[in-house]
């Protein structure tokens, strides 16, 4: 199944995690939040320049830097 990155997705879009690219020693505070792989996801807007990007995952809205959004890969959910 094709990956892209969750920075690429539209608001309204959903998506599943497939992969986190960010270094493990940056990953900590996203898994702690809940972003795993297989978590669906859904984008609620980005900011009016593009960053932070919101989500909706588990119930609870959490944004992103847009560096970061660019890094977690989703696939179709």
């Amino acid at each position: 199944m094709e990956t892209r990155p969750l920075s690429s997705l539209t608001p309204g879009s959903r998506g599943v995690v497939a992969a986190i690219l960010i270094p493990p020693a940056h990953r900590g505070r996203l898994l702690e939040m809940g972003l795993l792989v297989g978590t669906p996801i859904e984008v609620i807007r980005f900011a009016p320049l593009g960053d932070p990007v919101e989500i909706r995952i588990r119930g609870y809205n959490l944004s992103l830097r847009r560096h970061e959004a660019e890094q977690v890969m989703v696939r179709d959910a």
